[in-house]
């Protein structure tokens, strides 16, 4: 266990990766008591972390396993307490809103609703007289969610790093890991093209970039990017008010109007280009869902790399191959919902604590034992 070091010395962890895994790593090990760097190979929370859409559930909860929803729920019932601490230090808005979400289509209702009232959460067949629906939508067979939640990613990326800052981390843009230097079966620092940084603790939490390896660090099993690519669009305030999810596609409102619309799920690699078939593909599916958006077009079409696993379980772990190195990564689409209770597992493994979540299902021997289903 991590004991304060009598000497004043505080123990000293280098992150590779500076997205939510990473900086929601680096906050809760500030808070522990260690000196924290963290770097990342291009800006901050570039990747996922800000292409996602905020949703902070699962989109179908009881569409996953036992193992993705224990990490979700877990961080779900503490999220507005965890962005609220983070808001306070950072002075910055993360754009916490608590909006619901309304289903469409469900296939089998009562077995979704079944597992609901078992895990806890809020849901009922159709909508309260109180959720206001946009002109033109027609609700099949929903559910509604109220206690669905959701963050706007970029927002919370940048209150996040403000708050690693103030609670004394450094962070390196730009500036990828290239290796590691090893003694005795532990990892002494970590090299990049400018330096080296000496470490007495090492968490991998770089992404989709985490399956791929590192001079000296064996990569995390079964890790592959996961292209999706997403439209935002901009309506008047308030004409759409919760988060809609039918048949693959989400629309997710914000406060100012902004509608986004996704995702796809492609294997691209490391592409991260965008098409103009599935601009207009994902547009008219956009505007099925809400007429309004039939008659304007996108602002914005952008895609992201999502840190791909199979089952969408992450691995949160001891790296098999060094005593003080730790991986944080492959939440696939579910990375920010899964932030907050991802870290504090991966802080009580790295300090030997008993953690609230069995580890069981995050471990890395898990991940080798799990295949892709398209393998």
């Amino acid at each position: 266990m991590h004991e304060p070091d009598p000497s004043g010395v505080k123990t000293s962890a280098v992150i590779l990766g500076a997205g939510v895994s990473g900086l929601s790593a680096a906050l809760i090990l500030l808070k522990r008591g260690y000196t924290v760097a963290l770097l990342e190979r291009g800006a901050v929370g570039g990747e996922s972390s800000w292409a996602g859409g905020g949703i902070l559930s699962p989109l179908l909860p009881w569409a996953y396993g036992e193992a993705v929803a224990a990490l979700a729920l877990r961080s779900m019932a503490g999220y507005a307490d965890w962005v609220a601490d983070i808001e306070r230090h950072s002075g910055r808005d993360a754009e916490f809103w608590r909006c619901g979400m309304l289903a469409l289509d469900v296939a089998a209702p009562d077995p979704a609703l079944a597992w609901c009232a078992a895990h806890g959460m809020a849901a009922q067949r159709g909508y309260p007289q109180s959720v206001s629906l946009p002109a033109g939508l027609s609700a099949r067979a929903p559910i509604w969610l109220p206690g669905v939640a959701q963050v706007r990613n970029p927002r919370l990326v940048a209150a996040l790093r403000a708050a690693v800052v103030r609670h004394g981390g450094t962070i390196h843009e730009h500036c990828p890991a290239t290796g590691v230097l090893a003694q005795g079966g532990r990892v002494t620092a970590v090299l990049t093209a400018t330096g080296t940084l000496p470490a007495d603790q090492v968490v991998l939490a770089s992404g989709a970039w985490s399956g791929t390896g590192l001079a000296g660090l064996a990569a995390v099993p079964n890790i592959r990017p996961v292209r999706g690519q997403m439209l935002l669009f901009k309506l008047a305030p308030g004409v759409l008010e919760t988060i809609l999810y039918c048949d693959g596609l989400y629309l997710i409102p914000r406060r100012d109007g902004h509608v986004l619309a996704g995702s796809t799920l492609e294997d691209a690699g490391f592409d991260k280009s965008t098409d103009g078939a599935t601009r207009l593909r994902l547009h008219a599916d956009a505007a099925a869902l809400l007429p309004a958006l039939a008659t304007i077009q996108p602002v914005q079409h952008w895609a992201g790399l999502r840190p791909g696993s199979p089952d969408n379980i992450p691995v949160i772990d001891r790296h098999p191959d060094f005593d003080n190195v730790f991986v944080n990564t492959g939440h696939y689409r579910y990375g920010v919902t899964m932030a907050p209770a991802s870290a504090e597992l991966l802080a009580d493994l790295m300090e030997g604590r008993t953690p609230s979540l069995d580890p069981a299902p995050y471990r890395w021997q898990a991940a080798l034992e799990r295949g892709w289903h398209d393998a």
